[in-house]
């Protein structure tokens, strides 16, 4: 049985790209309808980024609205009226020109929670700046310190400050229902995801003018190539781990064994040699053998893997952490519940407007109303991503 604790809540999305849709993703996971609303032409993110799109908008439904055309205006309106939670993620001043502001949908429900996520907030003098992830993790000090003892700042492959802005989303709306239950009334979120990086740069880092730039890593717990031009990820941080991977290389080698290697303080003070030392060892074998010689050990180490690699793993197996529904696969949710896999995968990903004359019948539409409005504001159903 899975567990879907926000069965019964409703999302009215009419967000794009990766933000707002990864918010969803997850409330969509865990049981709540999403509902989303595109324009005719698609959420941009279908043909920007296929493989995203068909992850990020899995347990959701498709209507497409032209939010510019007066048919539409009805439609918001109902959708106001029986959404508990609706997203936006346009340009400040956007939402309020295309009808779906807060101002507008809470005037029709009062209870709404309704959560804005954009580039850099609806107020300041940021706010009408354009942006895209790795700008917003850059200007907020995400890209400032490397991720290697000898190497440079270097992105991420993953979107830190789209995805990791999506979760804050994710708790700020489960934040605002809790209140809701308390005070009755909705709240109008606005979270930016410049500050979503800010904030976890700020944790990671700190804040304070004097950081040292290696303070958040160790010459021991890096990546390494190998001798097949792979690499081996060494995750070593605490003293017992150290001491189990220095005897099983001591032959390999014997300059390791250098008491300045002794203790963390002594190997991040000379962190420079040693790390030039591990990378000279580390290319004697291929990834796979290292792997071999260190895992019985007890010593942290793991081969790259591709997100497909890894969900072949018998961990992604035993944990369930793939579902599949209709052919397609999805990663769920990362959770487990009372010795129970949390989430669910219940439809797929929808083909633009799929779901677009059923949404309407269930709004309250006539079907004439609904294939007049679809066929005037709406646009025909297409292939999935």
């Amino acid at each position: 049985m899975s567990w879907l604790p926000l069965s019964g809540l409703k999302v009215a999305d009419f967000s794009a790209l990766i933000p707002g849709p990864f918010t969803t993703a997850i409330l969509a996971d865990l049981g709540a309808e999403v509902i989303k609303v595109e324009p005719p032409r698609g959420d941009s993110g279908r043909s920007l980024l296929p493989a995203v799109f068909h992850a990020i908008n899995r347990n959701k439904r498709s209507i497409a609205l032209d939010l510019k055309h007066a048919e539409a205006k009805p439609v918001v309106e109902r959708l106001a009226r029986w959404a508990d939670i609706v997203i936006e993620s346009n340009r400040p001043g956007v939402g309020a020109r295309l009808g779906i502001d807060y101002a507008s949908l809470s005037a029709l429900n009062p209870r709404l929670i309704y959560c804005s996520l954009s580039g850099f907030g609806q107020n300041g003098p940021w706010r009408d700046k354009p942006g895209h992830d790795i700008g917003y993790v850059g200007a907020s000090g995400g890209l400032s310190y490397p991720g290697s003892w000898l190497g440079k700042p270097a992105r991420s492959s993953i979107p830190i400050a789209d995805m990791q802005g999506g979760s804050f989303g994710t708790i700020a709306i489960l934040a605002a229902l809790h209140e809701r239950t308390r005070s009755g009334r909705g709240a109008e979120l606005d979270l930016s995801l410049y500050e979503a990086s800010l904030f976890c740069a700020a944790m990671r880092h700190g804040i304070a003018d004097t950081t040292d730039a290696r303070a958040h890593i160790w010459p021991v717990n890096d990546l390494f190539e190998t001798a097949d031009g792979s690499v081996l990820i060494l995750g070593i941080v605490e003293q017992h781990f150290w001491d189990k991977f220095r005897a099983a290389v001591k032959q390999m080698e014997p300059a390791l064994m250098d008491p300045k290697f002794d203790t963390d303080p002594s190997r991040r003070k000379h962190g420079d040699e040693l790390s030039r030392l591990l990378k000279k060892l580390f290319l004697q074998k291929t990834a796979r053998q290292w792997h071999a010689l260190l895992e019985p050990l007890d010593v942290p180490a793991e081969l790259p893997l591709t997100p497909a690699e890894a969900c072949r793993t018998d961990f992604a197996q035993a944990r369930q952490d793939v579902a599949e529904f209709d052919g397609e696969r999805h990663v769920l949710f990362p959770l487990w519940v009372n010795g129970e896999r949390g989430g669910e995968l219940r439809r797929g990903t929808p083909a633009l407007n799929a779901d677009g004359a059923a949404v309407l019948l269930e709004l309250g539409f006539a079907r004439e109303q609904a294939e007049c409005i679809l066929a005037t504001a709406g646009g025909a159903a297409g292939p999935k991503a």
